[in-house]
């Protein structure tokens, strides 16, 4: 069964008037075990700040986005293809990370057999479909779905993802983003 992955993405807070600590609670009410913490700002204080509510209110398992230097207050790390120059190495990464999760952003089935050869938890795959969290210039839709089954790891599926969308056995995670944000709402 996929499981619901969260996307707590600070500027889809901000832009719907959402507050980190009832949406953590809303996370924990609905048995969301794993989340993902996005904040582009560059706002070193509002993160650390985040992340610190974060740990103190969601009971699942806290991956940060991007945000290496931060993390004694989480879980795991989930990279883009660019961080693979900006560290150096997988090798390194896994290093500063010691026993915490790692997850790499794919998008193509030629990233795919890449990270096949990477120590990794899971890879993200993406984009879906169009989403208004973050600029994609792909789309890939259900052939995302089969070039999924290449993966030796996990599967995590973003973009566009809704809570209803229900996947096979190959996709073990639905990053769920913007609907989750308006399914909060929608329960107020």
């Amino acid at each position: 069964m996929t499981k619901i992955y969260a996307l707590i993405d600070r500027g889809l807070l901000d832009s719907y008037s959402i507050d980190l600590k009832s949406f953590c609670n809303f996370l924990n009410k609905n048995k969301i075990s794993i989340a993902q913490y996005r904040n582009k700002s560059d706002n070193k204080l509002q993160i650390i700040n985040d992340l610190k509510v974060l740990r103190e209110c969601f009971s699942g398992t806290l991956i940060l986005n991007d945000y290496i230097d931060y993390l004694e207050f989480a879980d795991g790390l989930h990279i883009g293809q660019e961080d693979l120059i900006k560290y150096g190495s997988i090798e390194n990464i896994k290093h500063k990370l010691g026993k915490k999760l790692l997850g790499l952003s794919t998008h193509n089935l030629q990233e795919i057999k890449e990270a096949n050869s990477y120590d990794l938890d899971y890879i993200g795959l993406g984009a879906y479909r169009p989403t208004s969290t973050k600029n994609v210039s792909t789309i890939g839709g259900k052939e995302l779905l089969e070039i999924a089954k290449q993966s030796k790891h996990k599967v995590a599926i973003i973009g566009g993802v809704k809570l209803y969308d229900t996947f096979d056995e190959n996709i073990s995670y639905k990053v769920v983003g913007s609907d989750l944000a308006k399914n909060y709402l929608e329960s107020k």
